[in-house]
């Protein structure tokens, strides 16, 4: 009975919170190693169908890198990175293209058979148009995005869908490898989306890298900066905050970057007051 109780309540403490955000939009993005994890993968599933449910209209950008580097090993072809970013040729692109495709398909299947529905958005769409990288001469074809047909993406969430998206973009009738965290900020914008959530496989931003307890729940885009410059935020936590300040500048209300593992992640960070992440804001 206690248990049944604690339930209700959750729910009942659910109620503000899904009140403000009925009709908003809130993108996630979800990859890298978190991505082949099939527990933590259904529960950012089930969160995303329990917002669509309640009202919230929930996008999903992807991404997919064990995917690609498994693809392009075995095709004999050697995964290379220049500041994190994937060198990709033309004969890469296409793989990379299979292989995003492929996690496409996984994640629309796998919403499905939780009861929710799901709309998968690939190159096919053209919803990402692309341009060349400013460092392609390096980096080969990988892009950057130009700008996002919204129009295809809110028919599907007025369809109560979940549209789950693909960062591979299209430009000049070629393909291009895109940054998914860049895809997320971007979609994000062009919907106006009231939130922003990057999923990752870390707390969040902590002032002592790597270490949870040191976790900072709430920073400005000014703050967070600040912490950059300190070298507080470092490595792959660096793109990830750039994508959310690039985010808000763009009218995006808030900004998220979560631990993916954390059972329910999205509902936690969404519904509650103190959140299990970094928030950034304005």
């Amino acid at each position: 009975m206690r248990a049944s109780i604690r339930k209700a309540d959750i729910l009942i403490e659910a109620i503000p919170y899904i009140q403000a955000f009925r009709g908003k939009v809130i993108v996630a993005k979800y990859g890298g190693s978190a991505i082949d994890d099939p527990a933590a993968m259904r529960r950012i599933l089930q969160d995303l169908i329990f917002l669509t449910e309640v009202g919230v209209r929930s996008v999903l950008v992807h991404g997919g890198g064990p995917a690609i580097t498994k693809r392009l090993a075995a095709s004999g072809a050697e995964s290379r990175f220049v500041d994190g970013l994937r060198v990709t040729d033309a004969r890469a692109v296409r793989l990379v293209n299979r292989a995003l495709a492929e996690v496409n398909r996984r994640l629309v299947r796998q919403v499905r058979s939780l009861g929710g529905r799901a709309v998968g958005l690939t190159p096919r769409q053209k919803v990402v148009a692309a341009e060349p990288h400013p460092r392609a001469g390096e980096l080969g074809a990988v892009g950057t995005v130009a700008w996002v047909q919204n129009g295809l993406i809110r028919r599907v969430l007025a369809g109560h869908a979940i549209p789950v998206i693909s960062p591979v973009g299209v430009g000049h009738g070629r393909l291009y490898n895109v940054n998914a965290d860049d895809v997320a900020s971007e979609v994000a914008a062009a919907l106006r989306a009231e939130k922003l959530v990057l999923l990752t496989n870390v707390r969040g931003i902590c002032r002592t890298p790597g270490e949870p307890s040191s976790l900072i729940p709430h920073v400005s885009v000014k703050d967070a900066k600040a912490l950059a410059r300190r070298g507080v935020v470092q490595s792959g936590m660096i793109p990830k905050v750039r994508a959310c300040v690039r985010a808000l500048r763009r009218g995006v209300k808030k900004t998220h970057i979560i631990d993916a593992a954390i059972p329910h992640a999205l509902l936690l960070e969404i519904f509650t007051k103190r959140g299990i992440g970094t928030e950034i804001v304005r």
